[in-house]
């Protein structure tokens, strides 16, 4: 299968073409022009596939992008942090969803010209669910973003499903809960912590500053979810939506009482209002049965292996 990739570069982005790549398939890897981010994709790993310039604000840059045949596409490329998106939400709806509709806009319209027919996995977010039931969420519970990076996401998801009735373009929609592991930045919670513990057991500080440690997460590992998308190519359905989640919730407490263990600090939680966010939603832990159901996929890593292989990522 030759599958195009936006936002290749990005953290989720080279876990998905490694296991992509692992799976057997052909890839083409987009990433925004003129940019490398830090702790990108290796060189010798960008080697291994093609690279293309893609501008999501850019008519014909995303044209060019999309003019090859393709079996599929999974679209990543986004901003993706919700402290990026809260400083200018301007710019998070016109990458996340007029970006989104222009991509898959452009895809449709060749559909439409039997040019080509890929199955596109639009990666969106559970934060479109806002602060809903205490219990994991299900896909038919109501959408209620509470963030301009949830708001934007919720936007390019019915950009998308617009575009898979006007186009028949082929469009699933996975609905991702937190995921992180090697390599992620420290704009998220988990890296944060542990950047933060590291200095302080160097330091030989105690006091570690913290935002609200009380929300509950549901935290996978990145290539547990790579696996998801690459499952989802193969057996997810047109006009879908899935949850990738495990289903188990975590405090963000208990986060940081892990990973101080990891690390080897005693380290002492002090609340700082420079981490508080304003709209945190108090528990997001997502049923993932659908997607289980439909692809046999479950999560493989245990949760203490993705926070130390965090750590010592950052250590190297």
């Amino acid at each position: 299968m030759k599958v195009l990739v936006t936002g290749a570069d990005g953290f989720v982005g080279r876990w998905v073409v490694r296991a992509l790549l692992a799976a057997g398939h052909e890839v083409v890897a987009a990433e925004q022009p003129a940019v490398r981010r830090p702790g990108g994709t290796p060189d010798a790993e960008r080697a291994a596939v093609p690279w293309i310039p893609l501008e999501l604000g850019d008519v014909r840059s995303v044209r060019q992008a999309a003019e090859r045949p393709y079996d599929a596409v999974i679209h990543l490329a986004a901003v993706a942090s919700g402290g990026d998106a809260l400083r200018d939400p301007g710019v998070a709806w016109a990458v996340n969803a007029a970006g989104t509709a222009r991509l898959l806009g452009e895809l449709g319209r060749r559909r439409q010209a039997e040019e080509t027919d890929p199955l596109v996995l639009f990666v969106s977010t559970a934060e479109v669910y806002g602060a809903g039931p205490a219990r994991p969420l299900l896909e038919t519970d109501p959408v209620a973003p509470r963030s301009p990076y949830a708001a934007s996401k919720a936007g390019a998801e019915l950009a998308a499903m617009e575009t898979r009735l006007r186009t028949g373009l082929r469009v699933v929609v996975a609905r991702a809960f937190p995921h992180t592991g090697p390599g992620q930045d420290e704009r998220f919670v988990a890296p944060a912590f542990a950047r933060r513990l590291r200095g302080a057991r160097l330091a030989r500080a105690r006091v570690v500053k913290v935002g609200n440690l009380e929300p509950v997460r549901d935290f996978l590992d990145v290539r547990d979810v790579a696996a998801a998308y690459v499952a989802l190519l193969d057996r997810g359905v047109a006009g879908e939506v899935y949850n990738v989640a495990s289903g188990r919730g975590v405090a963000l407490q208990e986060l940081f009482d892990r990973l101080a263990a990891i690390v080897g600090v005693n380290a002492i939680a002090e609340p700082d209002p420079e981490f508080m966010r304003p709209a945190d939603i108090p528990s997001l832990v997502g049923d993932s049965r659908k997607l289980a159901a439909a692809t046999g996929w479950a999560p493989a890593i245990p949760f203490d292996q993705t926070l130390r292989d965090l750590v010592h990522a950052q250590a190297d």
